[in-house]
């Protein structure tokens, strides 16, 4: 089993570090490989920043399956792209971090509570909450006042404002699991859930996991994204038609695997 794991920011500063526990969480047999873009924020805390990675993000999903990954994971916690990559995808499992940790927190326990950098994602994950059909699961979002460039730089602060945080969520909120609400707050889990005694989702290791069941599924079953409806993907020639590749200096449409409706 091949994944690619697609870090969404133009620099590389924790790809050695997330490369590592991508690999140490793996199952035997699965081959992880991470790549960050070219070029870009190195956050995409704002909309504006979210808008210039998307299409390189894509970009990089079809060149994903054009060289036989069977998975893609996408490495941002606003699961950023996830509805257009499995619309541009044909065989190819695509998995993004809150949906797989917030279908597994439901798993694990009845509510569940995030804890995110700034009060300024809570909007925008309360869209993603509600649009998957889970608002009745959150027991709330907490925040511990850090960017996603801090968490890793100043890893005891942001262990402590976790621990804090997430103390409350379980005690005050009614959380029984707790789910880190950036990609950057990677490895902190196992600290917080021997503090708490409760389930800590972290948000690099999930999809992951999720990604390989899903392939497994894929395999074994044939279950894999629907193309009837809103994954369906956009017709091949209307791509070639419009020069899209040409205009967006990439080549990814050309030997595709896909095939005309």
């Amino acid at each position: 089993m091949r994944i690619l794991y697609i870090n969404p920011v133009g620099m590389t500063e924790n790809d050695t570090s997330i490369a590592r526990e991508l690999r140490k969480s793996a199952a035997k047999g699965t081959r992880v490989d991470l790549v960050s873009l070219q070029r870009g924020p190195w956050h995409v805390e704002y909309h504006y920043y979210e808008s210039l990675v998307l299409a390189d993000m894509l970009h990089k999903v079809k060149e994903a399956e054009n060289g036989g990954y069977d998975a893609v994971v996408l490495g941002c916690f606003y699961d950023l792209g996830l509805q257009e990559a499995r619309e541009i995808s044909e065989r190819t499992i695509i998995t993004a971090p809150a949906e797989s940790a917030m279908l597994l927190a439901c798993s694990l326990g009845y509510k569940f509570s995030v804890i995110v950098g700034r009060r300024k994602w809570i909007p925008q994950m309360m869209d993603t909450v509600v649009k998957y059909g889970l608002k009745d699961r959150l027991a709330s979002f907490r925040v511990i006042n850090m960017g996603v460039l801090d968490f890793q730089r100043n890893p005891s602060r942001t262990s402590r404002a976790q621990i804090e945080e997430g103390r409350e969520a379980v005690e005050d909120d009614g959380a029984e699991v707790l789910i880190l609400g950036c990609t950057v707050e990677f490895g902190f889990w196992n600290t917080l859930q021997r503090k708490l005694g409760v389930p800590v989702l972290d948000p690099v290791i999930v999809p992951l996991k999720y990604a390989e069941y899903l392939v497994n599924l894929r395999d074994s079953y044939g279950w894999s994204h629907s193309k009837v409806g809103s994954y369906k993907s956009p017709p091949l020639k209307e791509i070639r038609a419009w020069k899209l590749g040409k205009q967006y200096g990439t080549d990814v449409w050309e030997g595709t695997r896909k095939r005309e409706s």
